[in-house]
């Protein structure tokens, strides 16, 4: 019989589009995680020889990603998970600073993340969680997150390096320089913009995303620069910071991968801003009654979201995904509920119908030529059906 008959027919290329928080794992992570499991299967805390090196090739990730990052070994901690990092961070310097006040600023458009933690903190200290506005670009106002930060008793800020869901990078070194003068430390959620355009050093605390920048799941990043006062909100444990330690081949991986995506950064930024640029232009002129969102300037170069009017976001989703294609919808923090974005509601934006496109190292401008050429037929097909014309 004929090979290329009995092998059955080929398998519908995928193409994925949804790279934001978890993105295809880098050929170099994978061939690190395989060789770590080998040699750095036994628990780091133990002091034995098999101990021993599981504790090398841990304290070797965290120095490479501290160096990455700018910032000293020591200061670098390895959580379960980005959102892990996100609420020890919010939680343990609210409680180290408890004296000083039981305030939390954030910007509106902050991860959920970041508003359930402020929430969770201030509502059992009696304090406030101060949300802080922004403009229909999504950025938010330096001086009136100053103004915030001037007021009595706040004990920490947060502010995202970038939006995840529409690009926009913020005014940090202007807001980082108020914190400073107003001495309350400042959080920045760099889990979207990590690896893939350099986050400079105007921050006290930061939250990096493995799975982001195309190192495996499970895993999160947590800087924070000596002098910020915080203390433990969890029982005692060895581990101070994140009680039970982390996997070692995914901390191994995870550090190869930001070396990998670092150094091909700029690259990378030639070759998938025009893609996302492309995405924006064609979708306005193309798809009718539709919102392209974001600083089309200074934003993420792989980051794009749009809402299409009188269609409903999971059927879009759906309906791409039949034809091969995966994207986002709904709030990049919370998508599998698909609920309506908080992000999109902050910038006054359409939150009907929305996709949300994250472009990754693998994404070729073939993927994107083929995204449009089913996306206008797809939006024009779910209108008609609900009898929209």
């Amino acid at each position: 019989m004929d090979d290329d008959l009995s092998a059955g027919p080929a398998a519908p290329r995928r193409v994925v589009l949804d790279a934001g928080g978890r993105a295809p794992l880098r050929p170099s992570a994978r061939a690190a995680f395989v060789e770590a499991l080998d040699q750095g299967w036994a628990d780091p805390r133990r002091l034995h020889a098999e101990g021993r090196r599981a504790r090398a090739l841990l304290d070797g990730a965290r120095e490479a990603i501290a160096g990455a990052l700018g910032a000293r070994t020591q200061d670098v901690d390895l959580a379960g998970s980005h959102t892990a990092a996100l609420h020890a961070a919010v939680l343990m310097v609210a409680r180290g600073r408890r004296r000083v006040g039981a305030d939390v600023v954030t910007s509106a458009v902050e991860r959920a993340a970041v508003l359930h933690a402020a929430d969770f903190v201030t509502q059992r200290s009696a304090g406030e969680h101060v949300t802080v506005p922004v403009d229909r670009s999504g950025a938010v106002d330096p001086d009136a997150l100053a103004a915030a930060l001037r007021a009595p008793g706040v004990a920490l800020a947060a502010l995202q390096h970038a939006n995840g869901e529409v690009g926009t990078l913020q005014p940090l070194d202007a807001v980082h320089a108020a914190a400073r003068s107003a001495g309350v430390p400042l959080l920045v959620d760099a889990g979207a913009s990590v690896g893939h355009v350099p986050t400079g050093s105007s921050w006290d605390v930061l939250a990096a995303d493995p799975g982001d920048w195309g190192g495996p799941g499970g895993l999160g990043v947590l800087v924070t620069r000596t002098g910020v006062r915080r203390a433990p909100d969890w029982p005692q444990d060895e581990d101070r910071w994140f009680p039970g330690g982390v996997s070692v081949p995914a901390a191994l991986a995870a550090a190869v991968a930001l070396q990998d995506a670092v150094a091909a950064a700029r690259e990378e930024d030639q070759r998938l801003r025009p893609l996302v640029d492309t995405i924006r232009a064609t979708v306005a002129a193309r798809v009718p009654d539709v919102d392209v969102v974001g600083d089309p300037v200074h934003r993420l170069p792989h980051v794009l979201t749009f809402s299409c009017l009188y269609v409903d976001g999971e059927a879009i989703v759906s309906e791409l995904d039949r034809h091969g294609f995966a994207v986002g919808s709904g709030s990049a923090c919370s998508s599998s509920t698909l609920e309506p974005s908080h992000v999109l509601a902050a910038m006054g934006a359409l939150t009907q119908g929305n996709v949300r496109v994250a472009l990754h190292h693998a994404t070729t401008a073939q993927d994107v030529t083929d995204f449009l050429a089913v996306l206008p037929g797809v939006v024009a097909e779910l209108r008609a059906s609900l009898g929209v014309v």
